[in-house]
């Protein structure tokens, strides 16, 4: 079994697992990024360095472990009643969360230590599982609703995109644009 592969281990593994990412998160506050080095972690963490190599790696994939688990949403989106209220203000909290300097920070280290594209797909599945639920409320609902893959392309993917590589004048009313353009296409086709 690949490391990528151990995303939720129970027992000893999961506590080791804790207990690095918890060492991870703390000496980042305390030292900076910069200042991590695989030693630090494993004393922290109450394990030794060969546990580290051997479970991640290097210190660029236990970053980037730790980033995807931190990427992970914690809740379930809100329900605000229809899914434009839904989508609108999912997207404004996603795009305010992934484009402040923590969250940059840590999607450009789940995509540093990921030379499979791994942690790339978990990070897309985390969106992808938020756009279904609120989908499958609004067909609940009685509401007509885009495909989950719409909602990557057309609202998701142009988000992350800016937030890489054009990040200037991103704010909620863009986030609002591009639910909007969603909806709005799918309301004149005729669905």
């Amino acid at each position: 079994m690949s490391r990528k592969e151990m995303v939720r281990p129970g027992g000893r593994s999961a506590r080791v697992q804790a207990s690095v990412h918890a060492a991870v998160r703390e000496l980042m506050s305390e030292l900076g990024r910069d200042g991590l080095t695989v030693p630090l972690v494993a004393h922290r963490a109450g394990v030794t360095p060969s546990t580290i190599y051997r479970r991640w790696g290097d210190l660029q994939e236990l970053l980037s472990d730790v980033a995807v688990e931190r990427l992970r949403p914690e809740t379930a989106p809100q329900d605000h009643g229809n899914l434009r209220a839904d989508l609108t203000a999912w997207a404004e909290q996603f795009l305010d969360e992934m484009a402040s300097p923590p969250g940059r920070a840590y999607i450009r280290d789940a995509l540093l230590g990921d030379p499979d594209g791994g942690n790339a797909g978990r990070c897309s599945a985390y969106a992808a599982e938020q756009a279904d639920a609120m989908l499958a409320r609004a067909i609940d609902r009685g509401e007509g609703a885009p495909g989950v893959e719409a909602v990557m392309d057309r609202v998701v993917a142009p988000m992350m995109y800016r937030i890489l590589f054009r990040p200037a004048g991103l704010d909620a009313a863009y986030a609002r644009r591009l639910v909007a353009e969603l909806l709005d296409a799918g309301a004149g086709s005729g669905r």
